[in-house]
């Protein structure tokens, strides 16, 4: 029995559709500082802003697996009202393949049985990158959770997909 051209073009269309699937991206870093600067504002507030970079290495599933992250951050915070933290992470991996992600957080202040407890919720996009990551788009959630000290958690989920 011969495919029809219904069937062969159904066929290509299935073979195609999977080929164009999102690749999925799941990884944390723990983010070392190595530069901050805090800035107060002086003015009886808790209001500070931090710039910041700091370093990690990405570890779970996807394309970013295995990179060092570089955080060039500015996080404007304002207890207990909110902060937005923004910046940009740079990601690369073994082969020297940069991804380069800029993100956007909300920080929400709550009140969790008389302890006072921060969430850093946003987006990542991926706005650059060379090599597997040229010509390449992204995006995906971001979390960002105290690691200890000084020290923060990075966690992106998200997909990758070929630039239009």
């Amino acid at each position: 029995m011969k495919p029809t051209s219904t069937l062969r073009a159904a066929i290509a269309l299935t073979l195609l559709a999977g080929a164009a699937q999102a690749a999925p991206v799941s990884v944390s870093a723990v983010m070392t500082p190595q530069e901050q600067i805090k800035m107060d504002f002086g003015d009886g507030t808790k209001h500070f802003v931090l710039a910041v970079r700091r370093t990690g290495i990405a570890k779970g599933e996807g394309a970013f697996d295995g990179a060092s992250v570089t955080e060039i951050g500015w996080h404007d915070i304002n207890p207990p009202s909110g902060g937005d933290p923004r910046g940009y992470l740079q990601l690369k991996t073994a082969n020297g393949d940069v991804a380069v992600v800029k993100f956007t957080v909300r920080a929400v202040f709550m009140n969790n049985g008389g302890k006072t407890e921060l969430f850093d919720n946003g987006f990542w996009e991926l706005v650059s990158g060379t090599g597997q990551f040229a010509n390449m788009r992204g995006v995906g959630a971001l979390e960002i959770h105290n690691a200890g000290g000084a020290k923060r958690e990075f966690t992106l989920k998200g997909r990758l997909l070929p630039a239009p």
